[in-house]
């Protein structure tokens, strides 16, 4: 009998872990059709942002038009409304929206139903501090950008002042000199260097901008929470250090990058490297199309990699941003924001024609000008309607960054719990 009872418990034994086997393979599986999934979406959207910007501009190198201002009558008038040129203000809300889209996502992969022991081994034990650093960064240029929206929503002021001038009719020289001083203002301040600019922005007066946490405070340790206070995170308020570099802060963001090689692939270690890179991809969209501090070097600090099919559509991307950046040569200053760009265009144009203004004006030279301006209130009318809500939405970027960064936080606290011995 002893010996038929050891047999029956060596059996019993046998089969529960044979169960438990089952049951981590099932796991297992389910998570490997999660990050499929989650590559699979990321991939999607990012090639239907690269597919509609590519439609806009063969469109528009085609017919030498601007999409915005296509005939309804036109074959791909429907395509083109639903399609924002590159780096315009409504490109720019379709891929924050992409990024939440992805960010949320990527949250449900990490986070949701997790054993937080996982981020105490190889290899999340490292990526996750990494991760934590980087989302420091990224709210610090959350916070360049939203200042620098705020220095756009300034030159729109000026150029709003010029084409209430130059609407009157006739045209007389108090209202072509009341243009051109603020159109000169705007030029000027375009052309201005990043730290003057953005020091000396909304009328002169100095401005701050708000970092969200203590330097390198991003995280060094899985089991620390120094970055919190009572569950929210703390805020210096300090001017901006004048040696604080835009393409720096990318460069940093990204230089720890790496994608996860052999059997790390398959496994968290990816959709973190994932995000990571989507997240260092937008920051830098961001930095290049608004005016920020110092972005020489913009172009090199940040490479996506060619290896990945997910990729593919943020590379294609990545190459014509950069064509515009180089063929622009702006090395800063006002940034590639499509409507800025059509703004200095007729600006300048403008204050050639207030130059060699003489009174009265020709009829053709009247009617000349008064498409300009038309140009140039159509471009103050789509920043009125689009710069506050893409300032909200980079500010709910910001918030939903600072939310995933606690939750992770909290999972690590578990962790810190759960590995602290129990005193009897």
């Amino acid at each position: 009998m002893p010996a038929t009872t050891d047999g029956q418990g060596s059996f019993l034994n046998r089969i529960s872990i044979r169960r438990n086997q089952v049951v981590a393979m099932e796991n297992h599986d389910q998570e490997l059709e999660d990050l499929e999934l989650f590559q699979k979406h990321v991939a999607d959207r990012f090639s239907y942002i690269y597919s509609t910007s590519s439609a806009v501009a063969s469109t528009t190198a085609s017919n030498g038009t601007d999409p915005s201002s296509a005939a309804s009558d036109s074959p791909s008038a429907a395509l083109e409304s639903f399609t924002p040129p590159l780096l315009s203000i409504s490109w720019f809300r379709n891929l924050l929206d992409t990024y939440l889209c992805c960010e949320a996502e990527f949250k449900a992969v990490l986070v949701m139903g997790r054993d937080p022991t996982q981020f105490t081994k190889t290899p999340l034990d490292k990526l996750i501090p990494d991760l934590l650093d980087r989302s420091v960064k990224a709210l610090d240029i959350c916070n360049a950008v939203t200042h620098g929206i705020e220095l756009v929503r300034h030159w729109q002021k000026l150029a709003e002042i010029a084409v209430t001038a130059l609407q009157q009719n006739p045209i007389g020289e108090g209202q072509v000199r009341r243009a051109k001083k603020a159109l000169t203002a705007l030029l000027s301040s375009m052309v201005l260097d990043d730290k003057e600019n953005l020091n000396t922005s909304n009328h002169g007066k100095s401005t701050e901008r708000t970092w969200s946490f203590g330097r390198r405070g991003g995280g060094g340790s899985v089991n620390s929470n120094k970055d919190r206070s009572t569950g929210n995170f703390r805020s210096l308020s300090s001017s901006v250090a004048k040696q604080w570099s835009a393409a720096k802060q990318i460069q940093a963001m990204s230089s720890n990058l790496a994608a996860p090689r052999g059997g790390e692939s398959t496994g968290l270690a990816m959709p973190v490297y994932i995000m990571s890179t989507v997240l260092v991809f937008v920051m830098w969209a961001l930095v290049a199309a608004i005016p920020c501090q110092e972005r020489t070097g913009l172009l090199t600090h940040f490479v996506v990699p060619k290896q990945s099919g997910w990729a593919q559509p943020m590379i294609g991307l990545q190459e014509k941003i950069g064509e515009e950046w180089k063929k622009k040569e702006k090395k800063g200053n006002s940034g590639l924001l499509e409507e800025l760009q059509k703004m200095e265009k007729v600006s300048q144009s403008l204050v050639d024609f207030a130059d060699s203004f003489q009174f009265p004006l020709e009829e053709e030279k009247s009617a000349e000008v008064a498409m300009q301006v038309e140009e140039l209130a159509e471009i103050c009318r789509k920043m009125e309607e689009g710069l506050m809500p893409l300032q909200q939405q980079v500010r709910e970027v910001f918030h939903r960054i600072v939310r995933s960064r606690a939750e992770v936080l909290d999972l690590l606290d578990q962790v810190g719990k759960l590995s602290t011995p129990v005193p009897y």
